[in-house]
C-alpha cells in the first residue's frame, strides 16, 4: 500500500511538473515569434565564455532592484533606451544574453538590440524564474543573495517554483 502511494505521488508530481513546463512553452509560443534563439540556464551556466558574456535584464527597474542574476546589467523594458551609454560602448559582436521573468519581454528587447546592429544575441529560456527554479543564486540591488523574486503577476508566479515571489 505504501509503495503504491509513493508511486502515485511520483506519477502525479511528474504530470504536474511536465504540465507547468508545457505552460511555459505554450506562453513563449503564444507571445514570442522566436526571432532570437534561446539559451537554456544550463547552457549559460556551463559556458566557457561566461566572464565575457554580457547579461542584460529586460525587466522594470523595481523588479531588477528586488533581485537579478549576478553580474547582469539593467537595460529595462518600458524605459529601454537605445542610446544607453553601456550599449554605445559595446562591440556589436559581443555575446549578449537578455532575460526577463520568463522570456517574453527579453525577446522584444533583443529584437531592438538586433536592429541596432548587435548580432550575437540570445534569449534566456524561462528567464529569471527558470534561473531560480534551477537553484541558482539571485542578488538584490546591494549584491546580497536573496530568495525574493519579483513574480511580475500572480498569473506568471505559477511558473516560479523556487524562491519567494513578490509583486
Amino acid at each position: 500500500m505504501r509503495a503504491t502511494l509513493i508511486l502515485l505521488f511520483i506519477f502525479c508530481s511528474t504530470i504536474i511538473l511536465h504540465g507547468q513546463e508545457e505552460s511555459l512553452q505554450k506562453l513563449l509560443d503564444r507571445y514570442n515569434n522566436h526571432s532570437i534563439p534561446y539559451i537554456s540556464v544550463e547552457e549559460l551556466k556551463i559556458s566557457k565564455n561566461i566572464n565575457q558574456i554580457i547579461i542584460l535584464d529586460a525587466r522594470e527597474k523595481a523588479e531588477f532592484e528586488i533581485s537579478h542574476i549576478p553580474s547582469s546589467k539593467y537595460i529595462g523594458y518600458k524605459d529601454f533606451d537605445s542610446n544607453h551609454e553601456m550599449l554605445q560602448k559595446l562591440n556589436r559582436n559581443t555575446e549578449i544574453i537578455v532575460y526577463c521573468s520568463i522570456g517574453i519581454r527579453s525577446e522584444k528587447i533583443a529584437e531592438k538590440l538586433n536592429r541596432l546592429g548587435f548580432k550575437n544575441l540570445k534569449n534566456l529560456y524561462g528567464g529569471i524564474f527558470e534561473w531560480k527554479n534551477k537553484g541558482h543564486r539571485v542578488v538584490d540591488v546591494s549584491g546580497n543573495s536573496t530568495e525574493i523574486v519579483h513574480a511580475y503577476s500572480k498569473k506568471w508566479s505559477k511558473l516560479l517554483h523556487s524562491g519567494k515571489p513578490v509583486y
